[in-house]
């Protein structure tokens, strides 16, 4: 741990200047207490830095929220062992495609399931509850539900330690999320312009507890921390059926974890009850499981928190970038992909590039950063990859 200032404290060992520079200036903003924990998969985000934990006191800056909100990742531990698995994993990748809809754009249109309306409806009650319509911001929302989009999310098919197979995603609140979070920042900007507040960077732009701007932010975003969680346990559920079809049996779900790494909710830390927002982030209470995962083609870890207070209770949420899309499709080539991944089945193609390992970074050095906050339990390697272009 490195105390950077009274009020920024940081765990990460690999730590971009310009990473630094950011959440320096979130830092700063008047109502942090007691201070910005900066985790150790830290990277360059939209106004505040992707991997930080932000506690405020009556104030809540929605892009340090993020704008996939409720994004995060399920995990399965299954009866299965690996060398119980059929030969042909291809097949399995396949299936999973057919079955959640994948990349940015791609919809729910020819799968209907009776679990998938059950989530659709439950989504409805609680948008009516929280008085907003989620066709403001996306008219094909419901389309939304079980669908993986694209970038570093993904659907993988795992081995622990003892050889135990787990089935693994990573997934948020899709397009309506994105959408909800964009529309709250640009209120937070035009309210803090009318106010003449001035801000050390646009994206930092709060909204005041207690505004009728603030609980509109609050709810929808709540709403759409809950589409997250439903997104993933439909499209769970999907996986393990493909899953079954393939092994030929029925999958005993001995272990399920579901945790999110992009919300705010109120905890008390440092004496006060605060706005609590993890940005690329997990909650790490004591005992608490979570999940981190690597990279593609790297290891993913089960871990259980150790309730770290002065990192107000929170762990990495991945292996964190170390070069921008850009830059890795630059700097890397599709053979190189294919070098990283040897021996896991995934769907070769040119779309991967800015998602190699080497895009990120080493997980097991950001693991190894984060030893005083989560205890892993173990150590999953891919077998199968499921991404979308």
């Amino acid at each position: 741990m490195e105390k950077i200032s009274s009020t920024l404290v940081n765990w990460a060992s690999i730590l971009a200047p310009a990473t630094r520079a950011q959440a320096e200036t979130t830092a700063t903003m008047p109502f942090i207490h007691p201070h910005v924990a900066l985790m150790p998969d830290a990277h360059l985000g939209l106004g505040a830095t992707v991997g930080s934990v932000i506690p405020t006191l009556g104030a809540i800056m929605p892009a340090a929220v993020g704008v996939d909100i409720g994004c995060g990742m399920i995990a399965v531990r299954t009866q299965f062992s690996r060398d119980e698995l059929p030969r042909y994993a291809v097949e399995l990748r396949e299936a999973i495609e057919c079955a959640v809809p994948l990349s940015a754009g791609v919809y729910n249109t020819a799968v209907k399931l009776d679990h998938t309306a059950a989530r659709v409806a439950d989504l409805e009650e609680r948008a009516a509850a929280a008085e907003f319509d989620p066709t403001a911001y996306a008219a094909n929302w419901r389309l939304q539900v079980g669908t993986l989009g694209s970038g570093n999310h993904f659907i993988e098919v795992t081995v622990d330690g003892d050889d135990r197979v787990w089935l693994f995603l990573h997934s948020g609140s899709r397009g309506v999320g994105n959408k909800i979070a964009q529309h709250h920042i640009k209120v937070a900007q035009q309210l803090n312009e009318r106010w003449w507040i001035s801000l050390p960077h646009k994206d930092l732009a709060y909204l005041v507890e207690g505004t009728d701007e603030f609980w509109a932010y609050i709810s929808q975003m709540r709403w759409a921390q809950h589409f997250a969680l439903l997104n993933r346990e439909e499209m769970m559920d999907r996986v393990v059926a493909a899953f079954e079809s393939w092994v030929g049996a029925d999958v005993v779900r001995h272990e399920e974890i579901n945790c999110h790494h992009n919300y705010t909710e109120q905890e008390k830390h440092f004496g006060k009850q605060v706005w609590l927002s993890r940005k690329g982030a997990i909650s790490a209470r004591h005992g608490e499981p979570g999940l981190i995962p690597g990279s593609m083609g790297t290891a993913s870890y089960v871990v259980v928190g150790k309730g770290n207070p002065v990192a107000l209770h929170s762990s990495p949420h991945g292996a964190g970038r170390a070069h921008s899309r850009a830059a890795a499709r630059r700097l890397f080539t599709r053979e190189q992909l294919r070098e990283a991944m040897a021996g896991i089945e995934y769907r070769d193609t040119d779309a991967f590039i800015d998602e190699i390992p080497m895009a990120y970074k080493d997980i097991d050095q950001v693991m190894l950063d984060a030893a005083e906050l989560v205890e892993v339990r173990h150590v999953l390697r891919q077998i199968v990859n499921v991404k979308g272009d």
